[in-house]
C-alpha cells in the first residue's frame, strides 16, 4: 500500500509517499514560497534529486499537481499511474476535543476541523487547502485526517484544566490540548518495542526538543499531561517562542511599550525562548558555539532549557508515580548529545543514569542509559510522516 502524506503550510507543503508496512520511503520533498514564485524539491529513492526548481504554484492545488506530476513522471517517477496511490494521509494541527483519533475525511469531518480553525488559525486554515487541493485533483482516493492534539485528548480532566472562570472552558473551550501528538505517540510505540514491553506496562517521559519542544508523560500508552497548552507557546523556552511566563508580563511590557496585542505576542512567539535570552540564534547548535567563546548569555540559554526539561522530568515522573523510561527526539533530542548530558546530570537519585559513552551518538535508535540504571535513557529519531501514514493505512485497508 501506497500512502501520500501531505502537510501544508499556509505557503509551503511538505510530502512524502511511503509504504507504511515496509517503511520505506519512494519519494519526499517540498514545495515553498506558494502563491510568491513557486519552488519545488522532489527526492525520489533512487532517483536524481530537483532541487528548488522554479515552479508556478498560485495556490496549492498547482503546488498538489506538481507533486503527483513528479511522483509518476516517466523518468524520475516512483509509481506508474494515480491508481498506485491508495490512500493521503493530511496532517492537521488542531482537532479540539472533536477528534481523539484520526479518522477519514468526510463532508462532516472538514466542517468539524473548521470549527476548531479559531484554535490555530494560522495552521487549520492552510491544512484544509492541502486537503481540497488533494480532493479536487485526487477524486475518489481516500483521505484521512490525522491530528496533533488527538493523543493528548487522553488526558484528565485535572491535567487539561486551566484554573480560569470554568465558563471559559464550558463556553469556549479553553483548555489544554498540547501538540506533537503524532511524534509522541510515534516514539512511546517504539520505547515499547525496544524495551520488550507492551505500551500499557510503561510509563515513558517523551522529550520532543527541537526549535518547538514539549515533554510528554504516557502513562500505559496514553498521554496523561504534556507541557505545551491551549497553543504551542506554552511550555519549555523553545527557539523563539517564551515557554510558560507570568502573564502579567505581559500587561508591563504593553504599557510601559505601548504595545498591541498582536506585537506582544509576536514577541512572545518569535523573539523569545533561547533566542531572546541569548541574543545570538534559536539554533541550538550556534549557542554551543556561542558557549564555547565564553558568551555567558548563550551559556544561559542552554541551562535555562536544560533546567525546564529536567524539572518536566522529575514533576511528570511525580505525576505517573514513576518512571521506565525517558525518550530523547526531535532535532535537539536526537543530535544533541551535550543537552541531553545536561538534562539528566542530577536525576541519578531518580535512578536515572547516563552512559557518557553510549550517548556519544546522533540520530540513531538506541539505549544511551548505564547498564545499571534503574529507569531507562532512549535515544529515537521521529517519524511523523511514517506514523501518519500507518494510521491512514490502518484505516483505508
Amino acid at each position: 500500500m501506497n500512502v501520500l502524506v501531505i502537510n501544508a503550510g499556509s505557503s509551503s507543503l511538505k510530502y512524502q509517499l511511503l509504504n507504511p508496512e515496509t517503511e520505506q520511503v519512494l519519494a519526499k520533498g517540498l514545495c515553498e514560497r506558494i502563491g510568491i514564485d513557486g519552488k519545488f524539491t522532489y527526492k525520489a529513492d533512487g532517483k536524481q534529486a530537483i532541487k528548488a526548481a522554479d515552479v508556478a504554484m498560485p495556490t496549492h492545488s498547482e503546488a498538489i499537481k506538481a507533486v503527483l506530476d513528479a511522483l509518476v513522471d516517466a523518468e524520475n517517477g516512483v509509481v506508474g499511474s494515480m491508481k498506485e496511490i491508495d490512500a493521503v494521509g493530511h496532517r492537521v494541527v488542531h482537532g479540539g476535543e472533536k477528534f481523539a483519533q484520526s479518522v477519514l475525511i468526510t463532508d462532516e469531518v472538514m466542517a468539524a476541523i473548521e470549527e476548531c480553525n479559531p484554535l490555530a488559525p494560522l495552521h487549520n486554515p492552510a491544512n484544509i487547502i492541502g486537503i481540497k487541493a488533494c480532493q479536487e485533483l485526487m477524486p475518489g482516493t481516500p483521505m484521512v485526517a490525522v491530528f496533533d492534539t488527538a493523543f493528548h485528548q487522553t488526558m484528565p480532566e485535572v491535567a487539561y484544566t486551566y484554573a480560569l472562570p470554568y465558563e471559559y472552558y464550558e463556553n469556549d473551550k479553553v483548555r489544554r490540548y498540547g501538540f506533537h501528538g503524532t511524534s509522541h505517540k510515534y516514539v512511546s510505540g517504539r520505547a515499547a518495542a525496544m524495551l520488550g514491553k507492551k505500551p500499557e506496562e510503561l510509563k515513558l517521559v517523551s522529550c520532543h526538543l527541537g526549535n518547538g519542544s514539549s515533554v510528554t508523560a504516557v502513562d500505559c500508552g496514553k498521554s496523561v499531561d504534556t507541557s505545551m497548552g491551549f497553543t504551542p507557546l506554552a511550555g519549555l523556552p523553545m527557539g523563539t517562542r517564551c515557554g510558560d511566563i507570568d502573564a502579567g508580563i505581559m500587561e508591563y511590557l504593553m504599557k510601559k511599550y505601548d504595545m498591541n496585542i498582536s506585537e506582544m505576542l509576536n514577541v512572545l512567539n518569535k523573539k523569545s525562548g533561547v533566542q531572546g535570552i541569548s541574543g545570538v540564534s534559536s539554533d541550538f547548535r550556534d549557542l554551543e558555539a556561542a558557549k564555547g567563546e565564553g558568551n555567558h548569555r548563550a551559556e544561559l540559554a542552554l541551562d535555562s532549557f536544560h533546567y525546564s526539561v529536567k524539572k518536566l522530568i522529575g514533576s511528570y515522573a511525580a505525576a505517573m508515580g514513576g518512571v521506565d523510561a525517558v525518550i530523547f527526539t526531535a532535532g535537539v533530542g536526537e543530535n544533541g548529545i551535550g543537552d541531553r548530558a545536561e538534562i539528566v546530570k542530577g536525576l541519578e537519585f531518580m535512578g536515572i543514569k547516563l552512559d557518557a559513552e553510549k550517548n556519544k551518538v546522533r540520530g540513531e535508535e538506541t539505549v544511551i542509559s548505564a547498564d545499571d540504571s534503574a529507569v531507562k535513557i532512549l535515544l529515537i529519531p521521529t517519524n511523523e510522516e511514517l506514523m501518519i501514514a500507518q494510521d491512514t493505512a490502518a484505516l483505508c485497508r
